[in-house]
């Protein structure tokens, strides 16, 4: 699938990883819906790149808004062949702290939006793809979803965080494996240590030490170059089913 010819739904398109995803795919020729809760930033960067961008408010947790999400992109542009899930939380607790065990609630948050959020917008987005034309190799739609080296290599203070991506890339293979039948195509990434509004909260002493830990470039990754993946994965057909380390080869410690 060519880049140009792609319509995409982006979550957590207003900013981070899926701002560089919307704004990458935008100048190529393709047209975007965000889907995002920061109503603020997702209606000035869809006003930034014209008529082939809109701003659709989102909560990806809730089956109501997501779907009310997808009917205006449908009305909007007529169809949807590519979804990029980049929403996501990383917010950091020990199973048990000073103030003792980890809230249900709090870890509870995490896993919906990281990973059954995910999960919600892949099956909106495969109930609308089916309907597509297939091109020349058959192909209908592209997912391509976000998950993260600590899928991998979890931190102390990330247990639900690292369950998260760990069930986002989990389910990558048997929703692949379905979708192969309709003619879609699903990956997913696993970023390392990414140039983000995640990142920059954190001190700088903090991030120039994170920033050294990879064996090479020595540097945070740029979000471009996660958007550079995701158009070579819509791209490259053969890539299906499969996790990709976008992480310069780090690996995390234990704390």
């Amino acid at each position: 699938m060519q880049v140009k010819e792609c319509i995409a739904v982006v979550t957590g398109g207003a900013s981070g990883l899926g701002e560089a995803v919307v704004r990458s795919l935008c100048a190529q020729g393709a047209r975007a819906a965000i889907f995002d809760v920061a109503v603020e930033r997702g209606e000035k960067l869809a006003a930034d790149l014209g008529a082939s961008c809109i701003f659709v408010p989102a909560d990806v947790t809730s089956d109501e808004s997501s779907r009310a999400a997808v009917e205006r992109t449908m009305t909007a542009f007529g169809t949807i062949n590519v979804a990029v899930n980049c929403a996501g939380v990383a917010d950091p607790g020990k199973v048990l702290s000073k103030k003792g065990p980890l809230s249900l609630a709090s870890y509870n948050r995490v896993i919906q939006i990281n990973l059954v959020g995910t999960f919600n917008i892949i099956r909106l987005a495969v109930e609308q793809m089916v309907k597509n034309a297939p091109n020349g190799e058959g192909e209908k739609g592209v997912i391509i979803n976000t998950a993260s080296a600590a899928a991998f290599d979890g931190q102390i203070g990330q247990p639900a965080y690292s369950a998260s991506k760990a069930g986002v890339v989990g389910m990558t293979l048997p929703i692949a494996r379905e979708c192969a039948d309709y003619g879609i195509r699903v990956m997913t990434i696993a970023p390392g240590l990414f140039e983000t509004p995640m990142m920059a909260s954190l001190p700088e002493n903090v991030r120039v030490q994170l920033a050294q830990s990879a064996p090479f470039p020595k540097r945070l990754g740029r979000p471009a170059e996660f958007a550079a993946l995701v158009g070579h994965i819509i791209e490259n057909p053969m890539l299906n089913g499969e996790c990709i380390r976008l992480d310069g080869a780090v690996r995390m410690t234990a704390r």
